[in-house]
């Protein structure tokens, strides 16, 4: 599963059963979604239940998608086109216009359960002579002719803890298994992945021993879970990670959380992600403060409801009145406190923007911070970048270490990483959060546009100083 729920580009449907041998068709998610809606429902119901429906049978394949329901199983698409498993899908239908029209709307929204981040498997049927735990499709209509609206109607069958998810980030889906196996040693956030996933799953399976931390390091205690997992579940049991045990790490995840469930035990944003750091309000003070205005100053430049602040680090009023105008634009509880709920949707729509970047190392341009805390183990194209500011910066701050940018956080980047906090008045923390990050990329630019001057220019700032 991807860290956080993206909506694919593209999807990929099996014609047939899961078993049958069908062909496998490829569409934009977009097109998916009106097809479905085109095949289920009629476009003459009232605009309501088309957009109640339409919010259930997209959460119900992004639910698919995230938890890679059928490639953990080893197939090679996302969804099939047999309503005993999925969606009625009919490859190269028409499409109904209005179908399409909402459907552009309404694609990139989905549906969760409060606290928990995966698309809801928005299980529903016809109502009539199918009947389910669900959504009724014919009795949606009858809800909609009473006045519901959309949500009246999604929270009539799936409960009172749901809300919508709008403008979810749009991104090509990927395989999330690592392309190299991790084994004793290992460090980097996949391996959290594993630990997080093999300590649930020990609780169903209590021969699996319990990982002590799920700290991103591969050590004694993770290969010992690994391979009791994989006697467990009848794999080699050679205590690496390759591709057949992420997957079946992965599928009886799936399994033992119910994720494909109405009822799903969920996964809350402290399994796959250390970004949330607690509770911050009015008072709080240090670093979480600081990545918290970083984010918000970096929102209030696409939306306009959302005020600049200054990141001096302090919760004052300021933070907590941009913070409450956080709240009203994303449609939460406007208390001025920074819970879960408000930091995941504060950084979603931060990482949906980032996340368009190319994350590739051009001389004299930098991205933003990527979101995600760079620490020792971190393993990604991040690492690269950082390694590349670095190692510019080297050239003029002698007391920072080059680095080989390799793309891993080891000692020798923790090192620099320190070496640079210390010299520009940073807490010596040793991991890149967004003010590290900024400032790194901050002197970057200075200096490097400092190079670039003309004779008798002068740069604006003491080079070397």
């Amino acid at each position: 599963m991807p860290q956080l729920p993206i909506i694919p580009e593209t999807i990929t449907v099996h014609l047939g059963p899961p078993d049958a041998e069908a062909e496998n068709v490829t569409l934009p998610f977009l097109d998916y979604v009106a097809n479905v809606a085109s095949s289920e429902i009629y476009p003459t119901w009232p605009e309501s239940a088309i957009r109640a429906n339409m919010y259930a049978q997209i959460s119900f394949a992004l639910n698919r998608v995230y938890t890679e329901y059928y490639r953990t199983r080893g197939y090679d698409f996302d969804i099939t086109n047999s309503t005993a498993f999925d969606q009625y899908f009919v490859n190269g239908r028409d499409i109904f216009s209005n179908i399409r029209e909402i459907a552009g709307d309404l694609f990139n929204n989905y549906i969760r359960r409060v606290g928990n981040i995966e698309p809801l498997f928005a299980q529903y049927c016809n109502g009539t002579t199918v009947t389910c735990n669900g959504l009724s499709q014919w009795g949606s209509v009858e809800l909609a002719n009473q006045g519901l609206t959309p949500y009246e109607i999604l929270t009539y069958y799936y409960g009172n803890d749901i809300e919508l998810i709008r403008d979810a980030p749009i991104a090509n889906a990927t395989e999330s298994a690592p392309d190299v196996p991790l084994r004793l040693g290992s460090a980097n956030d996949a391996v959290r992945t594993v630990q997080i996933r093999l300590n649930r799953i020990s609780s169903n399976f209590p021969s699996i021993p319990k990982i002590v931390r799920a700290d991103g390091i591969f050590g004694t205690d993770t290969e010992a879970a690994v391979r009791q997992f994989q006697e467990v579940f009848n794999l080699p049991a050679d205590g690496v990670v390759g591709k057949s045990t992420w997957y079946r790490i992965q599928n009886v995840y799936i399994g033992v959380k119910r994720l494909t469930d109405l009822n799903s035990e969920g996964i809350s944003l402290g399994e796959v992600t250390q970004q949330y750091p607690g509770v911050l309000e009015l008072g709080s003070e240090g670093n979480p403060v600081l990545n918290l205005q970083y984010f918000i100053a970096y929102l209030s430049q696409f939306y306009d409801t959302i005020p600049a602040v200054a990141i001096d680090g302090v919760f004052g009023e300021s933070t907590r009145a941009a913070v409450e105008a956080v709240q009203r634009t994303f449609g939460l509880p406007t208390d001025g406190i920074v819970g879960e709920r408000t930091w995941y949707e504060l950084y979603r729509a931060y990482a949906g923007i980032v996340n368009t970047i190319p994350l590739e190392y051009v001389e004299g341009f930098t991205v933003p911070y990527g979101g995600v805390p760079l620490r020792i183990g971190a393993d990604s194209e991040s690492v690269r970048l950082l390694q590349e500011y670095l190692n510019y910066i080297a050239q003029t701050y002698t007391e920072i270490p080059v680095i080989n940018p390799t793309g891993y956080f080891g000692p020798r980047t923790q090192e620099a990483v320190l070496a640079f906090q210390n010299r520009f008045g940073i807490s010596p923390t040793g991991i890149v959060s967004a003010v590290t990050w900024t400032a790194i990329t901050e002197l970057y630019n200075a200096l490097y546009k400092g190079e670039q001057l003309q004779d008798g220019q002068f740069p604006g700032f003491a080079v070397g100083g």
